[in-house]
């Protein structure tokens, strides 16, 4: 599909991975609808996007209202005439342990990260069914496939969606919509603010899990799917590593997953209050709108190199004992 003119639709727009594919879909050429919670946040973006080539249009949305995301497709075709893509992107995290977590939070994540999905896909399969065309993207994760500790209900939501991906997969097939495709992208760790303004029961600051990739990454993914669709694509080279291990030896997988995010993912040093953080309402520091949530992204090749390294040994380790485990016995 080209994309010049094209129309894009994108929840979470206001930071991290949605800031970015805004940006790069405009970069193209397409005509982008900016939604998020925060209005004032949207309209500088919108700006952005102008100056960098595409023209946009900002609805303000919570994507756990189901009349507001009806709302914002309404909207979208009536300035632009269609939804060539929607890229369903909104999503909130919360760092605790199952005994220790609010289930109110819990709810509210679940709220947000699958039903604000399935809100979102309604809105965009109705209109592109009646066009015959157009794309949905759903933003899910790594750990929806390899779940980790502390993040219980974020991975939760993130296979969930996986799982949602398919299932209209399946029923535009069906019902012969050749046309009208569903793609998951799998990201790995991404420098944005999420961690900044997660929820957090831990008592530990949470930072992100190295390697750290840049929000450009997921975007070029994106615009990629985009122009050419694929059911499922992975973002951020060593995730595939670790699917690969995962699909070989998830027990060992798993095990060495747990160990890794207990010692890099929450901080062993920096302490850090009960909060909420942004699941109620949005974040007011001004870093928390922006694209990168100044973890270092790329900058952190080191990090990236001696993880990569400990993981690649251990998927050889896992390759090993997959094998011997499918070698025929000798009688």
């Amino acid at each position: 599909m080209r994309l010049d003119h094209a129309v894009a639709v994108i929840t979470g727009a206001s930071s991290g991975i949605g800031r970015a594919t805004a940006h790069a879909f405009a970069r193209r050429g397409a005509d982008v609808v900016l939604s998020s919670r925060k209005e004032d946040t949207l309209l500088d973006l919108a700006r952005e996007c102008e100056l960098a080539g595409g023209r946009a249009l900002v609805v303000a949305a919570d994507v756990t209202d189901p009349r507001a995301v009806d709302e914002l497709a309404r909207r979208a075709v009536e300035r632009f005439g269609r939804i060539d893509v929607w890229v369903n992107n909104a999503a909130v995290t919360m760092f605790a342990r199952v005994p220790d977590m609010p289930l109110q939070d819990a709810r509210r994540v679940l709220d947000v990260n699958i039903m604000g999905y399935l809100h979102g896909a309604r809105a965009a399969l109705r209109q592109m069914r009646r066009q015959g065309s157009g794309t949905l993207i759903n933003v899910s994760s790594l750990v929806g496939v390899v779940a980790q500790p502390y993040t219980s209900v974020y991975s939760l939501s993130k296979a969930a969606v996986r799982s949602l991906s398919g299932s209209l997969r399946g029923e535009l097939r069906l019902d012969g919509y050749r046309h009208v495709r569903v793609c998951t992208v799998l990201p790995a760790t991404m420098d944005t603010p999420i961690f900044r303004h997660s929820a957090n029961y831990t008592g530990r600051e949470a930072v992100p899990m190295p390697p750290v990739y840049h929000p450009q990454r997921v975007a070029r993914t994106i615009v990629n799917l985009a122009r050419f669709p694929r059911r499922e694509v992975v973002s951020g080279p060593l995730a595939r590593t670790i699917l690969l291990q995962h699909k070989l030896a998830p027990g060992l997988t798993e095990r060495m997953y747990a160990v890794q995010v207990d010692k890099t993912h929450l901080s062993r040093v920096r302490p850090a209050p009960v909060t909420s953080g942004n699941l109620y309402r949005p974040g007011t520091d001004p870093k928390d709108v922006a694209v990168s949530g100044g973890w270092g992204g790329r900058r952190r090749t080191a990090q990236r190199t001696i993880a990569a390294g400990a993981i690649g040994v251990a998927g050889a380790l896992a390759a090993r004992r997959w094998l011997r485990r499918s070698a025929p016995t000798r009688s």
